[in-house]
């Protein structure tokens, strides 16, 4: 019986077809931005007490579209499981070298080294999420905030990296693949892309995620005046007068 390896190298970069397929169905479409928007809100706020409750709203989004990348990355349509796409130092170091002499390999879903990418990635999410969560709730020491910290801008350098060989590779295989993250279609053949798009499934974790958006917000605490704290830090010394 034959059989179509989508994980291995497909052609070479100046004999793709012009056509295009479907290739990244919605709800792995929705999570990378979703992932992308929760990362950098997050990573904004993560100084700010005043927006304390975005960022551990968004650190918790993140952990929770992991999971769900992970189930979807076991059951999900063809390019978003890790079987896919996940495998071995020798094919990373063969993709690697072939893009070093120009001549890329091309790959209708992701590259041997934009996995290694997604993994690490995804690995570092829990790790934050995790290590946030017990730096919010005071479980551990300052070191574990601190390895929070760390994990973060890990993650940020990661993220740097991965943009970079996006774009990098875009310009290799003359193919715009961001935006093939926005509409999920790629240069392929017919039998390359993907039968469905599962936007129910896409639709219902956008669902649960601004749900839980709201939920947060309903159990926002009351704001107080904008000078609280420093009223507050003050009330000490006010007391000290009246003696």
């Amino acid at each position: 019986m034959n059989t179509t390896s989508t994980s291995r190298a497909e052609a070479p970069a100046g004999a793709l077809p012009r056509r295009t397929v479907l290739v990244w169905d919605a709800p792995v479409r929705v999570f990378h931005w979703l992932m992308v928007l929760s990362f950098a809100g997050a990573y904004l706020s993560a100084e700010s007490e005043r927006w304390r409750l975005l960022h551990v709203t968004l650190g918790y989004t993140m952990g929770g579209l992991v999971g769900f990348r992970i189930l979807w990355g076991l059951v999900g349509s063809r390019y978003a499981r890790f079987s896919n796409f996940v495998r071995g130092p020798a094919a990373v170091a063969r993709y690697v070298d072939a893009a070093l002499r120009g001549q890329p390999e091309h790959h209708t879903g992701h590259n041997p080294a934009g996995a290694l990418a997604i993994l690490a990635l995804l690995g570092l999410t829990v790790l934050v999420t995790a290590s946030g969560w017990a730096t919010f709730n005071e479980v551990g020491g300052g070191w574990l905030e601190e390895g929070h910290e760390a994990a973060a801008n890990i993650m940020l350098a990661i993220v740097g990296v991965h943009v970079a060989a996006v774009l990098l590779s875009s310009w290799l295989h003359r193919e715009n693949l961001i935006g093939a993250m926005i509409n999920g279609r790629k240069p392929g053949q017919p039998q390359d892309g993907v039968r469905s798009a599962w936007r129910t499934v896409a639709v219902l974790m956008l669902a649960a995620v601004l749900g839980f958006w709201w939920l947060q917000w309903q159990s926002a605490p009351a704001a107080g005046p904008v000078d609280r704290p420093a009223t507050a830090a003050t009330a000490p010394s006010h007391d000290r007068d009246h003696e």
